[in-house]
């Protein structure tokens, strides 16, 4: 399965806040999107799965076009793991993940035996079997975000759509999820999955060796390998902060910027 964005123009309202913006993610790809706070990456997200509608341009899955698919067969296509999530009732975090499985169930029928073992198998799979008998509105934001990306796997889409999916993560968590994503794309192959995901941390994009886009302004302003597209002079424009790219004894390539830096300095 492909999902494929030509000459995408993105809004609210009629109101266009992105234009010409064409991707593309396939089985066993990983496709990073940076940039900053109020580029338009949640609002391409959301366009990219037909939770609002494109203002100009395509998207397709495989052969179909988004705007021609349904609500259901959208959700058997996509996977999406929001920022956040907060439900009206105190579900237990393993019912959260078995609502990954509605789109697989006809009107009216209740999860058999087998969505329940794939949902326990994704608990299992982030480690956080743990977790399923607890109320998911106490658990910690970075426990509730394992939780929604176990629901993503559950659904068994062929492409996973992460805004974000290390934002509230402590240092252990973060490392465990962006090792699943490696992990999913390394298995996409052979499973027919692709990942697409956003982030604020460039350092994520370089350690997967994730095909970037990098937005400013509802535009792309680089694309392709990280090593080439995330320059430190590209970086530092669109983030408007000075920033240097380094590599290390060990061969990772890190940012930083200086600190103390002045309000308009």
């Amino acid at each position: 399965m492909r999902l494929a964005a030509r000459d995408l123009a993105i809004g609210h309202g009629g109101r266009a806040i992105g234009r010409g913006l064409s991707l593309a993610v396939g089985p066993g790809e990983i496709l990073c999107l940076l940039g900053p706070n109020g580029c338009g990456k949640t609002t391409l997200f959301r366009t990219l799965l037909g939770l609002i509608p494109a203002l100009g341009g395509t998207v397709t899955l495989g052969e179909a076009p988004l705007a021609r698919l349904g609500r259901a067969a959208v959700a058997r296509r996509i996977a999406y793991v929001p920022q956040a999530h907060a439900p009206p009732f105190p579900y237990a975090a393993r019912e959260i993940v078995l609502m990954g499985r509605t789109a697989r169930l006809g009107p009216f029928a209740s999860p058999g035996a087998a969505d329940h073992a794939a949902a326990a198998a994704a608990l299992d799979r982030l480690g956080i079997a743990g977790l399923g008998g607890q109320d998911y509105t106490r658990l910690s934001g970075g426990q509730r975000q394992l939780v929604l990306i176990a629901r993503a796997l559950a659904q068994g889409a062929p492409l996973l759509v992460m805004d974000e999916p290390t934002a509230s993560l402590d240092f252990g968590n973060r490392a465990r999820v962006l090792a699943e994503i490696a992990a999913l794309a390394r298995a996409g192959a052979a499973e027919g999955r692709g990942v697409i995901f956003s982030t604020h941390d460039p350092e994520q994009a370089f350690a997967l060796g994730a095909e970037v886009l990098l937005m400013q302004g509802g535009a792309i302003r680089a694309r392709g390998r990280p090593e080439a597209a995330l320059t430190a002079a590209r970086l530092s424009e669109v983030y408007g902060v000075p920033i240097t790219v380094e590599r290390t004894e060990s061969g990772r390539l890190v940012c930083a910027a200086p600190l103390g830096l002045r309000r308009g300095g």
